[in-house]
């Protein structure tokens, strides 16, 4: 039996980084089912099952968060301090994903136990980063 593809929760407000990310996702070949929230606000409800994302079998919680920082409405580390917070969210992994290079932006991250902080565009740092993470979930489940 073949695992079930892992989830992949995308918080990115801009249409060109999702684009970019879908198409390094692809040329590495890595399946998975990916959602996109287009703001801070709309992760937390997502990730918290409430609202138009209630429904678990089409919106199912995510293996795996890549985060921008810079968003609007709810930034990304209020996202990061609201998960924090959460037991569903305990183990879930995140990995940062922004255009800040700021090193108070690293720091605040890593405060939050982020281990994983990439600038766009995606790399194929960041792919094998993803691949690496997605591998580590699968171990962990068995």
């Amino acid at each position: 039996m073949t695992p079930p593809e892992p989830i992949i929760l995308l918080v990115e407000d801009n249409d060109e980084d999702a684009f970019l990310l879908r198409r390094a996702l692809r040329l590495e070949k890595i399946t998975c089912q990916l959602h996109v929230a287009q703001d801070g606000q709309e992760a937390i409800e997502y990730l918290d099952g409430v609202g138009p994302y209630a429904d678990r079998a089409k919106f199912p919680f995510p293996h795996l968060v890549l985060l921008d920082l810079k968003l609007p409405y709810v930034h990304g580390f209020e996202v990061l301090a609201w998960t924090a917070t959460q037991p569903a969210c305990k183990d879930l992994r995140i990995i940062i994903l922004t255009s800040s290079g700021e090193e108070r932006d690293r720091d605040k991250a890593d405060q939050f136990g982020i281990k994983s902080y990439f600038i766009k565009p995606p790399t194929k740092e960041l792919t094998a980063a993803v691949v690496k993470a997605l591998q580590e979930i699968h171990a962990s489940a068995k």
